[in-house]
């Protein structure tokens, strides 16, 4: 099911991880039926959650929106050790859902999905984290106009860069990075893009200044697990190197 996947813990046991580490699973969109079926279907959604999955949309987008949440739940019990039918959900104010069950793991996620990939970041401990996956290298119409609201080194930045598709493949890094770290701060878009800038592109150290100053303490991802796609995690007190991915195969 898994490429990279180590043995689970006996079932009713909580795992603690090592509190610098990040979990990410990524899973294609081609795989999404069949991660779907051996889940048991959406028998461990909430019918709330069952109900939003069945509104007015494409069919590709239901089964997206319910693999999104499924793999939630797979993820947090590869993590912890308990079962996936065990996690609920609640959102938060700003309508990021946060585990509310079971009680006393410490454990929090966070899904972003595109166009062929579903993304969920697991932290332990309480850590904040977020995650964005979007296609690379960005279109046309993305790098005429998103630019204009970034940062002004991340502006000199892409300026600098005289090659077209690596100058694409910037913008798409960029706006990951942005997103994800917005989803961790618990904001999303309502803050301005161009408040913070990120520098170390393409990394391995990338840092975040945000206001004026560098923030210690976050830790910033950056990978391209398909040659279509950008995959940003964002998370507070990480250590580099500490990221464990997983990709499904269904």
């Amino acid at each position: 099911m898994a490429d990279e996947q180590a043995p689970g813990p006996p079932t009713g046991t909580v795992t603690r991880v090592d509190l610098t580490d990040r979990h990410l699973w990524l899973l294609p969109e081609a795989a999404t039926g069949a991660f779907v079926a051996r889940m048991g279907g959406t028998a461990l959604l909430t019918d709330d959650e069952r109900a939003r999955c069945e509104r007015p949309l494409a069919p590709g987008s239901r089964l997206r929106r319910a693999a999104a949440l499924l793999l939630a739940r797979h993820a947090l019990g590869a993590v912890s050790g308990l079962p996936a039918a065990a996690w609920r959900f609640r959102p938060t104010p700003d309508g990021r859902p946060e585990p509310c069950a079971p009680a006393g793991t410490g454990l929090r996620f966070n899904l972003s999905h595109t166009d062929g990939l579903i993304a969920c970041v697991v932290t332990d401990a309480g850590r904040a984290c977020g995650v964005d996956a979007e296609r690379s290298p960005a279109g046309p119409d993305a790098v005429a106009h998103l630019p204009r609201h970034f940062a002004a080194p991340e502006r000199a930045d892409l300026a600098a860069l005289t090659d077209e598709r690596a100058r694409a493949a910037r913008v798409a890094a960029y706006w990951v990075l942005k997103e994800a770290y917005l989803k961790a701060l618990g904001t999303g878009l309502r803050r301005t893009l161009s408040g913070f800038a990120f520098t170390g592109l393409p990394g391995p150290r990338i840092e975040v200044h945000d206001s004026g100053r560098h923030l210690a303490g976050w830790q910033f991802d950056l990978i391209r697990p398909t040659p279509q796609h950008v995959v940003a995690v964002a998370t507070e007190r990480s250590r580099p190197g500490g990221l464990h991915t997983v990709t499904l195969s269904g």
